[in-house]
């Protein structure tokens, strides 16, 4: 299991953290095409709909998505 910084545009707001048992190419091989087709004008998408596509394409993996951690200050 690994935490992954997932960045798709240039603001560090939307960036969102996968946690996941993915290996990087299967996780770019369905994101990548998903974000190009909205830079190109062909498609949409948010965080979400980026999880779900993942989910379906590998539904026996770990696959969840957190924009923040919890923290403790000791």
């Amino acid at each position: 299991m690994r935490v992954i910084r997932i960045n798709t545009t240039a603001w560090i707001e939307e960036d969102f953290y996968l946690v996941t048992t993915l290996h990087d190419k299967d996780i770019i091989g369905v994101l990548k095409p998903i974000v190009e087709a909205e830079r190109s004008g062909n498609g949409e998408y948010d965080n979400e709909s980026l999880i779900q596509a993942l989910k379906e394409k590998f539904p026996l993996h770990y696959i969840d998505i957190y924009q923040e951690f919890d923290k403790i200050i000791l």
